[in-house]
């Protein structure tokens, strides 16, 4: 038992020894010097174990409140990375739509290249059957005016 538990008990027998006035109601009359030395003693006692539950409450805020920014720390790291990710996300979004387009217009360049080079090999295949065609056209000109004159000297 503590000592403010001892001096609690003493003020009780205090009142137990404590003498009935009569026509009062219950009121009784106790040795005013005896309760005044208690409650002195327990108030010289008290601080101590006041002090040890100040403590207790202190200890327990703190922790509390250290429990409280780690979490608000916790919860503003996770809030960041998720932003990152969101970011990251929108970014790769962002990249794949840029490789699709470039590759569409890499297509359409491809086509654009290769439908040139067979207009450009079209027009050299008729440049050259027409001068082939003119050059197989004198060339039978001249056969015929070299069979005309070899049966007109005969």
């Amino acid at each position: 038992m503590t000592k403010i538990d001892d001096l609690l008990d003493a003020m009780d027998d205090l009142f137990d020894k404590a003498w009935n006035l009569p026509l009062t109601g219950g009121k009784c009359a106790v040795d005013v010097e005896e309760a005044r030395n208690l409650l002195e003693e327990i108030r010289l006692n008290l601080p101590l174990e006041v002090k040890q539950a100040k403590a207790i409450v202190k200890d327990r805020n703190e922790i509390v409140e250290m429990a409280r920014e780690e979490a608000q720390g916790i919860v503003s790291r996770a809030k960041d990375k998720a932003a990152k990710l969101v970011n990251q996300e929108d970014i790769l979004k962002q990249a794949n739509t840029k490789a699709n387009e470039l590759l569409n217009q890499a297509a359409v360049k491809a086509r654009e290249v290769r439908q040139g080079a067979n207009e450009y090999a079209q027009q050299v295949l008729r440049d050259t059957e027409e001068v082939l065609s003119t050059s197989y056209n004198q060339v039978k000109h001249t056969r015929q005016v070299l069979h005309g004159n070899k049966t007109g000297t005969k």
